[in-house]
Protein backbone atom coordinates (compact mmCIF):
# COMPACT_ATOMS: atom_id res chain seq x y z
CA UNK A 1 0.00 0.00 0.00
CA UNK A 2 1.52 3.12 -1.16
CA UNK A 3 -1.10 5.55 0.48
CA UNK A 4 -1.57 7.08 4.03
CA UNK A 5 -4.02 9.37 5.54
CA UNK A 6 -3.86 11.25 9.11
CA UNK A 7 -6.99 12.58 10.61
CA UNK A 8 -6.52 14.89 13.79
CA UNK A 9 -10.15 15.05 13.87
CA UNK A 10 -13.51 13.32 14.14
CA UNK A 11 -14.83 15.15 10.74
CA UNK A 12 -11.48 14.04 9.50
CA UNK A 13 -12.40 10.60 10.49
CA UNK A 14 -14.93 10.73 8.02
CA UNK A 15 -13.64 12.55 5.38
CA UNK A 16 -11.03 9.44 5.33
CA UNK A 17 -13.55 6.96 4.83
CA UNK A 18 -14.70 8.47 1.61
CA UNK A 19 -11.28 9.18 0.05
CA UNK A 20 -10.49 5.15 0.82
CA UNK A 21 -13.41 3.65 -0.41
CA UNK A 22 -12.44 5.14 -3.50
CA UNK A 23 -8.04 4.58 -3.19
CA UNK A 24 -6.37 2.28 -1.14
CA UNK A 25 -5.06 3.84 1.95
CA UNK A 26 -4.09 3.04 5.02
CA UNK A 27 -5.89 5.25 7.81
CA UNK A 28 -4.76 7.08 10.95
CA UNK A 29 -7.96 8.01 13.22
CA UNK A 30 -7.73 10.55 15.62
CA UNK A 31 -8.49 8.01 17.88
CA UNK A 32 -4.95 6.60 16.86
CA UNK A 33 -3.31 9.81 16.31
CA UNK A 34 -3.99 10.49 19.79
CA UNK A 35 -2.62 7.36 21.45
CA UNK A 36 0.63 7.06 18.98
CA UNK A 37 1.43 11.02 19.06
CA UNK A 38 1.53 12.29 15.58
CA UNK A 39 5.06 13.41 15.54
CA UNK A 40 5.54 9.32 16.12
CA UNK A 41 3.44 8.84 12.93
CA UNK A 42 5.49 11.80 10.78
CA UNK A 43 8.45 9.90 11.67
CA UNK A 44 6.64 6.60 10.23
CA UNK A 45 5.15 7.35 7.82
CA UNK A 46 7.32 9.89 6.02
CA UNK A 47 9.76 6.55 4.94
CA UNK A 48 6.95 4.19 4.40
CA UNK A 49 4.54 6.12 2.15
CA UNK A 50 4.53 7.35 -1.23
CA UNK A 51 1.36 9.64 -0.73
CA UNK A 52 0.95 11.54 2.57
CA UNK A 53 -2.94 12.97 3.06
CA UNK A 54 -3.06 14.73 6.28
CA UNK A 55 -6.79 15.98 7.11
CA UNK A 56 -5.66 18.48 9.14
CA UNK A 57 -4.45 22.30 9.36
CA UNK A 58 -1.52 22.84 7.26
CA UNK A 59 0.82 24.10 10.57
CA UNK A 60 -0.02 20.60 12.11
CA UNK A 61 1.37 18.84 9.01
CA UNK A 62 4.30 21.01 8.34
CA UNK A 63 5.52 20.52 12.00
CA UNK A 64 5.09 16.91 12.30
CA UNK A 65 7.16 16.48 8.88
CA UNK A 66 9.29 18.81 9.09
CA UNK A 67 12.83 16.80 10.77
CA UNK A 68 12.25 14.37 8.09
CA UNK A 69 12.20 16.09 4.94
CA UNK A 70 15.08 15.20 2.74
CA UNK A 71 14.73 16.63 -0.88
CA UNK A 72 12.23 16.88 -4.10
CA UNK A 73 13.95 13.53 -5.63
CA UNK A 74 13.33 11.39 -2.16
CA UNK A 75 10.37 13.09 -0.26
CA UNK A 76 6.66 11.14 -0.71
CA UNK A 77 4.00 13.39 -1.86
CA UNK A 78 2.20 15.41 1.19
CA UNK A 79 -1.09 17.07 0.92
CA UNK A 80 -3.19 18.36 3.33
CA UNK A 81 -7.06 18.59 3.34
CA UNK A 82 -8.69 21.10 6.17
CA UNK A 83 -11.46 19.58 8.28
CA UNK A 84 -14.38 21.40 6.44
CA UNK A 85 -13.07 19.32 3.32
CA UNK A 86 -12.97 22.34 1.29
CA UNK A 87 -9.84 22.81 0.27
CA UNK A 88 -7.39 20.19 -0.64
CA UNK A 89 -3.70 21.59 -0.60
CA UNK A 90 -0.86 20.53 -2.19
CA UNK A 91 1.92 20.75 0.54
CA UNK A 92 5.33 19.09 -0.75
CA UNK A 93 6.78 16.90 -3.37
CA UNK A 94 4.40 18.62 -5.83
CA UNK A 95 6.12 17.31 -9.36
CA UNK A 96 8.62 14.58 -8.67
CA UNK A 97 6.92 12.89 -5.86
CA UNK A 98 3.11 13.55 -7.79
CA UNK A 99 1.53 15.66 -4.80
CA UNK A 100 -0.23 18.12 -7.33
CA UNK A 101 -1.59 14.75 -9.26
CA UNK A 102 -2.64 13.52 -5.75
CA UNK A 103 -3.95 16.83 -4.80
CA UNK A 104 -6.39 16.85 -8.05
CA UNK A 105 -7.39 13.12 -7.66
CA UNK A 106 -8.20 13.82 -4.21
CA UNK A 107 -10.31 16.81 -4.25
CA UNK A 108 -12.00 15.53 -6.99
CA UNK A 109 -13.18 12.38 -4.58
CA UNK A 110 -14.44 14.80 -2.31
CA UNK A 111 -15.79 17.08 -4.54
CA UNK A 112 -13.18 19.73 -3.15
CA UNK A 113 -11.00 22.63 -4.53
CA UNK A 114 -7.35 21.75 -4.90
CA UNK A 115 -4.62 24.38 -4.76
CA UNK A 116 -1.53 23.99 -6.48
CA UNK A 117 0.98 27.05 -5.79
CA UNK A 118 3.91 25.56 -8.39
CA UNK A 119 4.50 28.66 -10.91
CA UNK A 120 4.75 26.77 -13.64
CA UNK A 121 1.75 24.49 -13.10
CA UNK A 122 -0.44 27.77 -12.58
CA UNK A 123 1.11 28.93 -16.07
CA UNK A 124 0.73 25.98 -17.96
CA UNK A 125 4.29 25.45 -18.28
CA UNK A 126 5.83 21.59 -17.99
CA UNK A 127 8.58 21.95 -15.52
CA UNK A 128 11.45 20.14 -16.72
CA UNK A 129 11.21 17.57 -13.64
CA UNK A 130 7.19 17.22 -14.73
CA UNK A 131 8.78 15.91 -18.14
CA UNK A 132 11.23 14.09 -16.57
CA UNK A 133 8.62 11.80 -14.36
CA UNK A 134 6.16 11.59 -17.18
CA UNK A 135 8.90 10.07 -19.50
CA UNK A 136 10.94 8.33 -16.84
CA UNK A 137 14.18 10.36 -17.37
CA UNK A 138 16.84 11.04 -14.95
CA UNK A 139 17.22 14.54 -13.96
CA UNK A 140 21.17 15.15 -14.24
CA UNK A 141 20.98 18.19 -11.20
CA UNK A 142 17.94 19.54 -9.51
CA UNK A 143 19.38 23.01 -8.96
CA UNK A 144 19.51 23.14 -12.29
CA UNK A 145 16.17 22.05 -13.18
CA UNK A 146 15.11 24.67 -10.50
CA UNK A 147 16.91 27.15 -12.53
CA UNK A 148 15.59 26.07 -15.69
CA UNK A 149 12.16 26.52 -14.08
CA UNK A 150 12.87 30.00 -12.68
CA UNK A 151 13.88 31.32 -16.33
CA UNK A 152 10.62 29.60 -17.80
CA UNK A 153 8.29 31.07 -15.15
CA UNK A 154 10.13 34.80 -15.95
CA UNK A 155 9.29 34.57 -19.44
CA UNK A 156 12.89 33.83 -21.03
CA UNK A 157 13.68 31.49 -23.88
CA UNK A 158 14.73 28.16 -23.23
CA UNK A 159 15.62 25.51 -26.34
CA UNK A 160 14.05 22.11 -25.60
CA UNK A 161 16.08 18.93 -27.73
CA UNK A 162 14.86 15.67 -27.90
CA UNK A 163 17.97 13.84 -28.96
CA UNK A 164 15.95 11.03 -30.65
CA UNK A 165 12.83 13.27 -31.45
CA UNK A 166 10.41 11.19 -29.48
CA UNK A 167 9.10 13.79 -26.94
CA UNK A 168 7.46 16.81 -28.33
CA UNK A 169 7.96 19.73 -27.79
CA UNK A 170 6.30 21.15 -24.15
CA UNK A 171 4.00 24.48 -23.89
CA UNK A 172 6.58 27.33 -22.80
CA UNK A 173 9.68 25.74 -24.94
CA UNK A 174 11.49 27.14 -27.94
CA UNK A 175 12.14 23.55 -30.47
CA UNK A 176 14.50 22.97 -32.83
CA UNK A 177 12.39 24.14 -36.03
CA UNK A 178 11.52 27.59 -34.04
CA UNK A 179 15.31 27.63 -34.04
CA UNK A 180 15.69 26.70 -38.14
CA UNK A 181 13.04 29.08 -39.00
CA UNK A 182 14.56 32.15 -36.60
CA UNK A 183 17.52 32.03 -38.28
CA UNK A 184 16.18 31.27 -41.90
CA UNK A 185 17.55 28.07 -42.62
CA UNK A 186 15.58 24.69 -42.81
CA UNK A 187 17.05 21.22 -41.42
CA UNK A 188 16.15 18.79 -44.49
CA UNK A 189 14.24 15.71 -42.70
CA UNK A 190 15.09 13.60 -45.68
CA UNK A 191 18.63 14.12 -45.34
CA UNK A 192 20.04 10.89 -43.14
CA UNK A 193 22.84 13.13 -41.72
CA UNK A 194 20.17 15.10 -40.15
CA UNK A 195 19.04 12.19 -38.13
CA UNK A 196 22.15 13.48 -35.54
CA UNK A 197 21.11 16.17 -33.56
CA UNK A 198 24.61 17.42 -33.56
CA UNK A 199 24.44 17.91 -37.13
CA UNK A 200 21.50 20.04 -37.04
CA UNK A 201 22.34 22.06 -34.25
CA UNK A 202 25.97 22.70 -36.13
CA UNK A 203 24.08 23.06 -39.72
CA UNK A 204 21.38 26.13 -37.82
CA UNK A 205 24.85 27.76 -36.20
CA UNK A 206 23.14 27.09 -33.04
CA UNK A 207 25.75 28.69 -30.98
CA UNK A 208 25.60 32.05 -32.80
CA UNK A 209 21.63 31.39 -32.33
CA UNK A 210 22.07 31.52 -28.62
CA UNK A 211 24.09 34.64 -28.59
CA UNK A 212 22.19 36.52 -31.26
CA UNK A 213 18.89 35.47 -29.39
CA UNK A 214 18.92 35.57 -26.04
CA UNK A 215 18.53 32.28 -25.21
CA UNK A 216 18.66 31.50 -21.42
CA UNK A 217 19.20 27.67 -20.91
CA UNK A 218 18.71 24.70 -22.98
CA UNK A 219 16.48 21.29 -21.89
CA UNK A 220 18.21 18.41 -23.58
CA UNK A 221 17.00 14.65 -23.37
CA UNK A 222 19.70 12.63 -24.25
CA UNK A 223 21.87 9.21 -23.19
CA UNK A 224 25.04 11.20 -24.04
CA UNK A 225 27.48 12.34 -21.12
CA UNK A 226 29.11 15.22 -22.70
CA UNK A 227 26.24 17.25 -25.02
CA UNK A 228 26.67 20.79 -25.71
CA UNK A 229 29.47 21.08 -22.75
CA UNK A 230 30.81 24.05 -24.30
CA UNK A 231 27.81 26.35 -24.45
CA UNK A 232 27.82 28.95 -21.69
CA UNK A 233 24.29 28.90 -20.79
CA UNK A 234 22.58 26.46 -18.75
CA UNK A 235 22.01 23.01 -20.35
CA UNK A 236 19.79 20.75 -17.97
CA UNK A 237 20.06 17.14 -19.48
CA UNK A 238 17.01 14.90 -18.87
CA UNK A 239 18.57 11.61 -19.41
CA UNK A 240 17.26 8.75 -21.38
CA UNK A 241 17.67 5.18 -19.62
CA UNK A 242 17.81 3.55 -22.81
CA UNK A 243 21.18 1.53 -22.56
CA UNK A 244 21.32 -2.20 -22.27
CA UNK A 245 24.80 -3.70 -20.97
CA UNK A 246 24.88 -7.45 -21.86
CA UNK A 247 27.16 -9.38 -19.41
CA UNK A 248 29.14 -12.76 -19.52
CA UNK A 249 32.19 -13.91 -17.78
CA UNK A 250 33.96 -16.60 -15.97
CA UNK A 251 32.91 -17.93 -12.57
CA UNK A 252 33.94 -15.37 -9.44
CA UNK A 253 34.94 -12.58 -11.93
CA UNK A 254 36.73 -9.75 -10.15
CA UNK A 255 33.43 -7.26 -9.37
CA UNK A 256 35.52 -4.27 -9.55
CA UNK A 257 37.68 -5.08 -13.01
CA UNK A 258 33.98 -5.85 -14.55
CA UNK A 259 32.97 -2.58 -13.70
CA UNK A 260 36.14 -0.25 -14.85
CA UNK A 261 36.05 -2.05 -18.01
CA UNK A 262 31.88 -1.27 -18.71
CA UNK A 263 32.85 2.05 -17.87
CA UNK A 264 35.44 2.92 -20.03
CA UNK A 265 33.63 1.31 -22.80
CA UNK A 266 30.53 3.38 -21.79
CA UNK A 267 32.98 6.76 -21.64
CA UNK A 268 34.31 5.92 -25.10
CA UNK A 269 30.66 5.77 -26.41
CA UNK A 270 30.00 8.92 -24.80
CA UNK A 271 26.64 7.41 -22.65
CA UNK A 272 26.09 8.82 -19.38
CA UNK A 273 26.42 6.25 -16.84
CA UNK A 274 22.89 7.18 -15.60
CA UNK A 275 21.43 5.85 -19.10
CA UNK A 276 21.97 2.04 -18.23
CA UNK A 277 18.60 0.64 -18.07
CA UNK A 278 19.84 -3.10 -17.54
CA UNK A 279 22.22 -5.05 -17.04
CA UNK A 280 21.03 -8.42 -19.48
CA UNK A 281 22.75 -12.02 -18.81
CA UNK A 282 22.40 -15.30 -18.97
CA UNK A 283 20.73 -17.54 -16.24
CA UNK A 284 23.67 -19.69 -14.78
CA UNK A 285 25.18 -16.32 -13.70
CA UNK A 286 22.36 -14.80 -12.02
CA UNK A 287 24.12 -15.20 -8.65
CA UNK A 288 27.26 -13.76 -10.24
CA UNK A 289 28.69 -11.48 -7.80
CA UNK A 290 30.19 -8.96 -10.06
CA UNK A 291 27.34 -9.02 -12.67
CA UNK A 292 24.67 -8.19 -9.76
CA UNK A 293 27.49 -5.30 -8.45
CA UNK A 294 27.15 -3.85 -11.76
CA UNK A 295 23.42 -3.65 -11.81
CA UNK A 296 23.40 -2.23 -8.68
CA UNK A 297 26.14 0.10 -9.26
CA UNK A 298 24.51 1.37 -12.61
CA UNK A 299 21.22 1.43 -10.83
CA UNK A 300 20.02 -0.83 -13.46
CA UNK A 301 17.63 -3.97 -14.09
CA UNK A 302 18.97 -6.94 -13.71
CA UNK A 303 17.79 -9.10 -16.36
CA UNK A 304 18.14 -13.12 -16.57
CA UNK A 305 17.36 -15.11 -19.31
CA UNK A 306 17.62 -19.11 -19.88
CA UNK A 307 19.32 -21.11 -22.43
CA UNK A 308 16.51 -21.74 -24.52
CA UNK A 309 16.04 -18.02 -25.05
CA UNK A 310 19.46 -17.16 -26.13
CA UNK A 311 19.66 -20.16 -28.12
CA UNK A 312 16.46 -18.94 -30.04
CA UNK A 313 18.71 -15.90 -31.51
CA UNK A 314 22.04 -16.51 -30.95
CA UNK A 315 22.87 -18.22 -34.95
CA UNK A 316 22.84 -13.91 -35.57
CA UNK A 317 26.25 -13.94 -33.50
CA UNK A 318 29.66 -15.42 -33.35
CA UNK A 319 29.80 -18.39 -30.82
CA UNK A 320 32.44 -20.11 -29.27
CA UNK A 321 32.04 -23.92 -28.92
CA UNK A 322 34.26 -23.83 -25.56
CA UNK A 323 30.92 -21.63 -24.57
CA UNK A 324 28.60 -23.94 -25.57
CA UNK A 325 30.26 -26.72 -24.43
CA UNK A 326 30.03 -25.01 -20.85
CA UNK A 327 27.15 -23.52 -20.82
CA UNK A 328 24.43 -25.16 -23.40
CA UNK A 329 24.80 -21.43 -25.50
CA UNK A 330 27.28 -20.36 -28.13
CA UNK A 331 27.48 -16.81 -26.73
CA UNK A 332 25.84 -14.54 -24.07
CA UNK A 333 26.15 -11.17 -24.07
CA UNK A 334 24.87 -9.95 -27.78
CA UNK A 335 21.75 -12.70 -27.47
CA UNK A 336 20.90 -10.71 -24.09
CA UNK A 337 21.29 -7.18 -25.43
CA UNK A 338 18.90 -8.10 -28.11
CA UNK A 339 16.69 -9.89 -25.41
CA UNK A 340 16.44 -7.16 -23.56
CA UNK A 341 15.27 -4.90 -26.00
CA UNK A 342 18.01 -3.66 -27.32
CA UNK A 343 17.44 -3.49 -31.22
CA UNK A 344 20.71 -1.13 -31.90
CA UNK A 345 24.30 -2.32 -31.00
CA UNK A 346 26.52 0.60 -30.28
CA UNK A 347 29.44 -1.75 -29.36
CA UNK A 348 29.63 -5.67 -30.45
CA UNK A 349 30.89 -8.28 -28.33
CA UNK A 350 34.16 -7.07 -26.89
CA UNK A 351 36.21 -9.92 -25.03
CA UNK A 352 38.59 -8.96 -22.35
CA UNK A 353 40.21 -10.24 -19.60
CA UNK A 354 37.57 -13.42 -19.10
CA UNK A 355 34.69 -11.44 -19.72
CA UNK A 356 32.15 -10.42 -22.76
CA UNK A 357 30.38 -7.47 -23.15
CA UNK A 358 27.81 -5.95 -25.81
CA UNK A 359 26.40 -2.76 -25.55
CA UNK A 360 23.02 -1.74 -27.08
CA UNK A 361 20.60 0.84 -27.84
CA UNK A 362 16.48 0.05 -27.01
CA UNK A 363 14.46 2.02 -29.20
Amino acid sequence: MKSVIVSVTKTGDDIAKTISSTMECYVYTREMVVKEGINNIARSIMGEFQNIIFISSTGIAIRSIAPYIKSKDKDPAVIVIDSSSKYVISLLSGHIGGANDLTIKVADIIKAQPIITTATDNLGILAPDIIAKKYNLVIEDLKKAKDVSAKLVHGEKVIFLDEEGFIKTPSGYLNLEEVSSLNNKKVDKNDKDDNEVFFQLSKLGFHDFLKKNNISGVVAVTNKSNFMDLVDIPVLKLIRKNIVVGIGCRKNYDKEKMLSIVRDELEKLNIDLRAINSVATVEVKRNETAIRNLSEILNAKLKIFSIQDIRKVQHKYRGSDFVEKTIGARCVCEPCVELAGGETFLMNKLSKDGMTCAIGKRA
